[in-house]
């Protein structure tokens, strides 16, 4: 079955650092774009960043501009969220997924969703 096995996630204190993996697990990534999510408790899940499959152009919600980054290794078949300056309305479950449209895609067009990873900013 074609999925994502997200780790990496834990606690940290407002202003500090975490990055996520994602690795995919029944495919190869290389012809998809790969978006990353979050769903904190008791709202809607929402996308944070995007890498496109072909010129891996990146793509941020507003509120983490300048403080994530996304990049992708398909050699090891693995996407990365390095995570600065973290805030305490980071908190949430991370989860990534794929589409084979372009990182502008209705969320309905992404799948292979993992279990997510818990990250979880406070002091």
């Amino acid at each position: 079955q074609d999925q994502f096995v997200e780790s990496g996630g834990g606690l940290v204190q407002p202003g500090g650092s975490l990055t996520i993996s994602c690795a995919a697990s029944g495919f190869g990534l290389r012809y998809f774009a790969i978006g990353w999510f979050r769903q904190a408790p008791g709202k809607e899940r929402e996308g944070v960043a995007c890498i496109s499959s072909d010129d891996e152009s990146t793509h941020y919600v507003d509120s983490v501009k300048a403080r994530f980054t996304i990049s992708r290794d398909n050699a090891k078949n693995t996407v990365y969220l390095q995570m600065r300056n973290l805030k305490p309305e980071d908190t949430a479950i991370y989860y990534c997924a794929r589409t084979l449209f372009n990182c502008a895609a209705a969320r309905t067009n992404f799948g292979a969703w993992g279990q997510g990873t818990q990250v979880t900013v406070s002091s």
